[in-house]
């Protein structure tokens, strides 16, 4: 069945010159199926098995085994693919995207998350959008490429992780290994937004991220019989955390990506909500950064945020507990300490007999900086598929494969060719999807930046 995907990808890559966009598309489209329908969760292993079917199709289109790499780490895998420059003095550049997804419950989709889909003009399906639809175009880019022969000054390399979405060990590995490239592109960052109309109005260009971390607050007591209660309960002391930390926020901030993407974003907006993104780009506006806090598509913008997600506490229903725990997710500013951001919410939480801790080992990465032959060529290819959009610099919420290399000083963007509706992003959630008709200037713009900056 992997090896039917692939020839089928391959046959329509084969098609003649004269029809080569259209065969993009279609060789693209066939990826994603595919790509989606291989269960990439935590878990289940199938990561080695959709790294060895895209180095199938990259194998089918002329890569030597020596520049296709696949290194199993425990149940799941790397891959890199190479296309090699002309001049051994520059240094090399990197695509990289990530292979696994989140997990899918099928009694609470419409589809069958890992039964690709096409309906009404869009492919349903997890991981279509995060991150499997840019995977499948950079997969086939590369594809097409080196069918053409096509000699770059600059060594490409296509890198895949395997565990972005959870425990990113392969993603470390990668930023060790890789650490010397010029510029890394991520295709699991930036993007376009269409209009209700399905037009293209807005493109931006990730050059930073806010930084991951988990904080586990636990609250203890010698429990005992539920009949005689005690003022020291785990749950109730808990609780209490939970609504302090709820209760409060984190002073506005700004940088230089945030103010310009609000500044840009503003008039497109429109209303109060466009107003207070202008004023709170050139001012620092509290009421500005008060009134976009509202709004869940902004609040990532204005400062650093944590929430509570996920709670433990008792072991019988007729026992007073003897333990409870809550983890606290936070997504903070670039430019602000980990620990920085622990020590207030102990603050907040104010309760000492609670023991703090940091799970994992969470790491911070500032903005990358504002290349100008990044800007421009990315600006280009994107302006090439809708002559009037706004493209900007941004800053993601979340956190990236690209965290791992910031950290290390290489420049990072995120250039998602994916362009779609606000309504239609379910990434992570129920019906997951992603619109065909937008697949084959996918491509083009790929073609465009891979070309542009590796000439």
């Amino acid at each position: 069945m992997m090896m039917r995907g692939a020839c089928s990808a391959l046959a329509l890559l084969a098609l003649p010159q004269g029809a080569m966009a259209a065969a993009d598309a279609g060789a693209a489209k066939a990826i994603l199926m595919r790509s989606v329908a291989i269960k990439t969760v935590q878990g289940e292993g199938q990561v080695p098995k959709l790294a060895a079917y895209y180095a199938g199709v990259l194998k089918a289109a002329g890569f030597a085994e020596a520049d296709l790499v696949i290194t199993p780490m425990g149940e799941t895998a790397t891959l890199a693919a190479t296309i090699k420059g002309s001049d051994p003095t520059l240094k090399p550049m990197a695509l990289i995207g990530h292979m696994d997804v989140v997990a899918a419950d099928r009694a609470d989709w419409t589809r069958d998350p890992f039964v690709p889909v096409e309906e009404n003009g869009y492919i349903f399906g997890r991981g279509a959008e995060d991150n499997k639809y840019d995977v499948a175009m950079m997969v086939a880019t590369m594809a097409q490429l080196k069918k053409e022969g096509w000699k770059p000054r600059r060594t490409v390399i296509l890198l895949l992780s395997g565990d972005e979405e959870t425990d990113m060990v392969t993603t470390k590995a990668l930023a060790g290994q890789y650490k010397d490239i010029e510029l890394l592109l991520n295709g699991d960052g930036g993007g376009g937004l269409l209009n209700d109309e399905g037009r293209p109005v807005l493109y931006q260009l990730q050059a930073g991220e806010k930084s991951y971390a988990d904080f586990e607050f636990a609250f203890t007591d010698a429990g005992g019989h539920s009949s005689a209660p005690t003022p020291g309960n785990p749950i109730y002391r808990m609780a209490k955390a939970i609504d302090a930390i709820a209760a409060y926020q984190f002073p506005p901030m700004r940088n230089a990506l945030t103010r310009a993407s609000l500044a840009l974003s503003a008039d497109r907006i429109g209303g109060d909500v466009g107003q207070a993104m202008r004023r709170y780009a050139d001012t620092g506006d509290a009421a500005a950064a008060e009134l976009l806090s509202t709004r869940p598509e902004f609040v990532g913008q204005v400062r650093t945020t944590c929430v509570a997600t996920m709670a433990s506490a008792g072991h019988a229903p007729n026992a007073l507990p003897q333990s409870a725990k809550v983890v606290v997710n936070c997504r903070i500013f670039p430019g602000v300490a980990i620990d920085d951001v622990k020590a207030q919410l102990v603050k907040v939480v104010a309760d000492p007999s609670a023991r703090v801790k940091t799970l994992g080992d969470p790491l911070a990465s500032d903005a990358s900086p504002l290349r100008a032959d990044v800007m421009k060529v990315v600006r280009d290819a994107v302006m090439a598929r809708a002559p009037d959009i706004a493209v900007m610099p941004g800053m993601s919420a979340g956190a990236t494969d690209s965290l791992y290399f910031r950290a290390l000083g290489v420049p990072s963007y995120g250039v998602s060719s994916l362009f779609m509706k606000a309504e239609d992003g379910f990434a992570h959630g129920l019906n997951e999807r992603v619109p065909v008709a937008g697949i084959w200037e996918s491509l083009e713009q790929w073609d465009a930046v891979v070309r542009g900056l590796a000439k």
